[in-house]
């Protein structure tokens, strides 16, 4: 019998369906350039990030220049204009107003930009006497010492009023006598002082002297105010320097008045230690190479260094730094390079470690001191210079040629302390012992010199994410191993979402806990800690190995999978045991302290908030990011490789280690560099649970500042466009670069692992 059947037929070209398959297109389509637009947003997005740093970062690469910018005459005294020498010259704050003081005793004060006498002061002379020498107190300085023919010497200051008459500013100079106009005797035979120091401290004023008949004078003053205040009166003290006079060419004082340097010509320094009671020879030695003649000594800011230039053009920079026998000794810190010919003029900056020099060729070079680098070396005028001058913003240079003509230049130095060696070697600072790494950019002295070494901060990243990753990764990947692979599914839905909701605590407030409450914790309780670490593991490998040496039916009652409830309470218990020994453990192995047994017996130094501290933290909260990714690459490792595994015979560990973990190594390998990465660049926590000082010591128990904390710390208290400013960019650029090559060397490995292991 044969049965009729009706074999349906389906329609797949109904208006429905080609309805539905253009929407799935369309779809598809807006997907498909959704997803490649986000994916080039986010590579512009990074690339635009990149090139702003780059565009922060560029002007401190950028080399010192000058431009000249005007030619005129020397501007002329009243008094005889032809004769009168220049003894000295200075600008003020704009570097629109110069000062030019004569031999005729006549201050000039003139227009830079072309030489118009603005104003003159007729300075007081001593019947009878000239002027013969002049000093400034130092580049930052308004002070001046006047030193006269018959041995006397006055002190004025240089001021400028600033005014704004019909909204245009007009700059007023003055002169002013801080300690009346009456002179002060220096040398008490009368004998011409030929070269002369001052220094004008809170309580005294110290002037020294070089006279005529080749005599070192030493006067210190005390200042005595008046009932009403409004006068000061000098009581002088004269001191016998144990020097022979005809030896020395200059005298200079240090800015504690303790030192007092005598230059000979032969290129010696005397070393006077006025502490000692009397003045006392601390030591004699010599400062120039090839045993040449000292061409010029100057006094750096902050009256610290000594920059010496020699007849053969050799530059070096001295200070005082305490020998082996702790005994302070002048030592040579650096040189600079320069040709064979020798210095003529030399002008240090009045608010950075810098200075310019002049040679008799006429070259102009401009040097960082902190940088130890030639900043310019260029040939600004073919005739010797007899004196000159920097504005205080070091962006007016002005020069006076022999020919009795002054040139001005624009100077572009934006950035000279930044260096190569500055922001990554050591660096010999002022007052220090020996070459460090150093970050301090700010304090509360004006002579302060900022130290920008990026070092410290670099080291302090690597330090702080080192130590949350030791303790984070094998947690983590333990963790996520157990979970994936040996865990209940239904335990495995509880226990995920629990880890992963640790990632969405604010960093925050895990630095504000740490900070406020596991700092001092882990400080009370360190003995605990330690016992912690060491009994922890060993409690739970004992209750593992107890727990297999259980029957069977005792096993068999907890569901496979559930095993690592029962850890729970084991770890609460071993936990609570650990921590109830520290006290014991402190008393009778360190003798109650054992924060000071570390500091005195060990020679450990130990910070509340250390690296031990943002180590627990911090790799509380990587965790979750290592567990999450770590567990999803070992879940998705296809089944049928380990159900293969084990039909073959394999353990389900080794069917773990042989197969599953080399599976799912591309994924680890990226957990772990994304947890890095995360730890590389964390702020809050470093910011709020370390002392958040720049040092470079591995140590453990010490805390560190990181690059991201630096930044987020500094940023808004930096002055834009400075160099201060620019260099927390290079720190986010190091910042930026050390993650893109991390992560750029992390994807090369996995995609080795992938191709590896792919084919199993």
């Amino acid at each position: 019998m044969k049965e009729n059947s009706q074999v349906p037929v389906i329609d797949f070209d109904t208006p429905q369906l080609r309805m539905h398959r253009k929407i799935r297109s369309y779809k598809d389509k807006v997907a498909e350039v959704g997803v490649g637009v986000g994916g080039i947003s986010v590579i512009i997005a990074i690339l635009l990030i990149f090139l702003y740093l780059l565009y922060e970062v560029f002007p401190l690469l950028k080399s010192a220049s000058v431009e000249p910018v005007a030619e005129y005459t020397v501007p002329a005294t009243s008094v005889l204009p032809g004769a009168a020498k220049t003894l000295h010259l200075a600008m003020e704050e704009q570097g629109e107003v110069a000062m030019r003081l004569t031999s005729v005793g006549e201050a000039v004060f003139f227009n830079v930009a072309n030489g118009e006498v603005v104003k003159r002061v007729q300075l007081p002379v001593p019947q009878g006497a000239e002027l013969t020498s002049v000093a400034n107190e130092g580049p930052a300085s308004h002070f001046f010492a006047l030193g006269y023919s018959d041995g006397t010497a006055l002190v004025i200051k240089e001021r400028y009023r600033i005014t704004y008459p019909n909204d245009k500013r007009l700059i007023t100079p003055l002169i002013e006598y801080p300690f009346g106009e009456e002179v002060l005797t220096i040398a008490d035979n009368g004998s011409a002082l030929t070269n002369i120091t001052l220094h004008n401290g809170e309580e005294n004023l110290m002037i020294s002297a070089i006279s005529a008949d080749k005599k070192v004078h030493l006067s210190n003053f005390y200042k005595e105010e008046s009932m009403f205040g409004d006068e000061i009166a000098l009581e002088r003290t004269a001191y016998q320097l144990p020097v022979d006079g005809s030896r020395v060419k200059k005298v200079l004082v240090s800015s504690d008045q303790r030192w007092v340097y005598l230059a000979g010509n032969q290129g010696q320094i005397d070393v006077i230690d006025m502490y000692s009671g009397e003045p006392a020879l601390n030591a004699r030695l010599k400062v120039t190479e090839q045993n040449s003649a000292l061409a010029e000594v100057k006094m750096q800011l902050g009256g610290i260094s000594l920059l010496i230039a020699d007849a053969t053009g050799h530059l070096s920079q001295w200070f005082l730094v305490r020998d082996q026998q702790n005994e302070w000794a002048l030592t040579k810190i650096r040189s600079f390079e320069h040709d064979s010919t020798p210095v003529a003029l030399m002008i240090p900056e009045h608010r950075r470690k810098g200075f310019l020099t002049v040679d008799e060729k006429g070259l102009l070079s401009i040097y960082s001191t902190t940088a130890e680098s030639v900043l310019l070396n260029e040939q600004i005028m073919d005739q010797q210079a007899v004196a000159g001058a920097i504005d205080p913003r070091a962006k007016t240079l002005m020069i006076e040629r022999a020919d009795g003509t002054i040139q001005t230049f624009k100077v572009d130095n934006e950035h000279p302390e930044v260096s190569w060696t500055s922001l990554w070697g050591k660096v010999w600072y002022e007052s220090y012992q020996e070459p460090e790494y150093t970050w301090q950019s700010s304090a509360s002295s004006n002579d302060f010199e900022p130290k920008f070494s990026l070092m410290p901060l670099a080291f302090g990243t690597l330090k702080a994410a080192f130590y949350a990753m030791i303790i984070a990764t094998p947690l983590a990947i333990a963790g996520a191993v157990y979970t994936a692979y040996f865990m209940a599914p239904a335990m495995r839905r509880k226990v995920k979402p629990v880890i992963e909701l640790m990632e969405a605590l604010p960093t925050v407030i895990l630095g504000f806990l740490a900070g406020l409450f596991l700092a001092p914790y882990v400080e009370a309780n360190l003995p605990g800690i330690f016992a912690l670490l060491i009994l922890m593991p060993l409690g739970i490998v004992g209750f593992a190995f107890a727990w297999a040496q259980m029957p069977n039916k005792v096993r068999h009652a907890v569901p496979d999978g559930w095993d690592a409830a029962l850890l729970i309470p084991v770890v609460l218990i071993v936990g609570w045991f650990a921590l109830s020994l520290s006290q014991p453990l402190e008393t009778v192995l360190f003798d109650g302290d054992m924060r000071t047994w570390l500091s005195n017996d060990l020679g450990i130094p130990f910070d509340q908030r250390n690296a031990l501290v943002v180590g627990l933290a911090m790799g509380f909260a990587v965790i979750p990011t290592i567990f999450s990714i770590t567990e999803d690459a070992i879940f998705a490792v296809p089944k049928h490789l380990s159900y293969g595994s084990l039909a073959l015979g394999a353990t389900p560990w080794q069917t773990l280690t042989r197969v599953v973990l080399p599976t799912a190594s591309p994924g680890i390998f990226s957990a772990v560099m994304i947890g890095m990465g995360r730890a590389v660049g964390e702020t809050m926590i470093v910011l709020m649970a370390t002392g958040n000082t720049p040092i470079m010591d591995a140590n453990i128990f010490e805390g560190m500042r990181t690059l991201a904390a630096n930044i987020a710390v500094e940023v808004p208290e930096s002055e834009v466009g400075s160099s201060h400013y620019r260099i927390l960019f290079l720190a986010a650029f190091v910042l930026f670069m050390f993650t893109f090559v991390v992560n750029t060397a992390a994807e090369m490995i996995r995609q080795r692992l992938r191709k590896k292991y792919g084919a199993l």
